[in-house]
């Protein structure tokens, strides 16, 4: 099987189905004549040409109106914020219009949108453009919020996503366009909101989604070498949740920690955590413990960003915590 860049995976997704579909469009800042903020969409405009591959003024809150419009109208837009920042100036668009347009027109009318771009931190780039918003688009009905953590499942969610006639949020990071990973190039398209049991273990649950899944992997080899084995769950979407999988697991590892970038008031973890003690409680040997950034704005010196985010060390103490006589 070859292998292949994530921007890569998710340039063939998008040219896929806009070769398949012509009602397909992409939008977005530098998509077209720059190929893309970060490369994404390079090729996209020779081969679709100035009608669908569209580049827009900084204008957040105008040309995602206008993906919101044309979706309502029987066309299916794939919006691109530079960042997923950015879209704080799109927001109303996309909760109060794109997301609840279903539901206000009593299912006349549907809203087959993608937004996707860039999410959390990036490295050096401080507090108004290293922020993680899953857990504010999740906590909105009517959208689908997916956070691929690879290749393969960049291009087979991206696929999905762009098929669903729902509005999906679509949230990539800037630290894994360069990864590589292999994936098929016959067609697949992976189900929004089935998570993926990437390690099978015994003694402890990991879960994250997106970027956070290569500290677990890391975690995951460093447990095996003290004997503890940790099953790893890549969620894939945050809206819809796989619960099932995540309990079923920990009915059988009897421990859960939950990595998580974003903010800890209110955020996904915190969710995990509530469910499993809700469906799982008299399976747990220890409580539940999640790990997610600190509880401040994120810095941009590299040693507070070290020290305010996830890594490898605060998993494996919070493990060896739950984990008792096996640490």
């Amino acid at each position: 099987m070859r292998t292949i860049q994530f921007r890569e995976a998710l340039r063939e997704a998008m040219s896929e189905e806009m070769r398949r579909d012509p009602s397909v469009f992409l939008m977005g800042e530098e998509v077209a004549e720059y190929n893309g903020a970060y490369k994404v969409s390079q090729g996209m405009l020779d081969e679709f040409g100035p009608e669908r591959v569209i580049d827009t003024p900084i204008a957040e809150l105008g040309f995602a109106g206008i993906g919101v419009g044309a979706a309502a109208n029987g066309l299916k837009p794939i919006i691109e914020f530079m960042t997923f920042n950015f879209s704080l100036v799109a927001i109303d668009q996309v909760i109060n219009s794109a997301a609840k347009l279903y539901s206000m027109s009593g299912g006349q009318y549907s809203c087959p949108i993608v937004f996707r771009g860039p999410t959390g931190n990036a490295g050096m780039l401080s507090s108004q453009h290293s922020q993680n918003f899953e857990n504010w688009y999740a906590n909105c009905p009517g959208l689908k919020v997916v956070v691929p953590s690879n290749p393969y499942d960049a291009k087979g969610l991206m696929k999905a996503a762009i098929r669903d006639p729902d509005p999906v949020i679509f949230m990539e990071s800037e630290l894994m366009y360069g990864d590589k990973g292999e994936v098929p190039e016959e067609e697949y398209i992976l189900e929004i909101g089935k998570a993926n049991i990437v390690r099978e273990g015994t003694d402890v649950t990991l879960v994250s989604f997106g970027k956070m899944m290569k500290l677990l992997y890391t975690a995951a080899d460093e447990l095996a070498k003290d004997g503890i084995s940790a099953e790893v769950i890549d969620l894939r979407s945050v809206r819809p949740i796989d619960y099932d999988t995540l309990i079923n697991s920990v009915k059988k590892t009897n421990r859960l920690v939950v990595i998580e970038e974003a903010w800890p008031l209110a955020s996904i973890s915190g969710e995990l955590a509530y469910m499993v003690q809700r469906r799982a409680f008299d399976y747990l040997d220890a409580p539940v413990v999640r790990i997610t950034c600190a509880d401040v704005p994120l810095p941009y010196a590299p040693t507070l960003i070290e020290a305010s985010l996830p890594n490898v060390a605060r998993i494996l103490k919070a493990v060896k915590e739950v984990t008792y006589a096996k640490a």
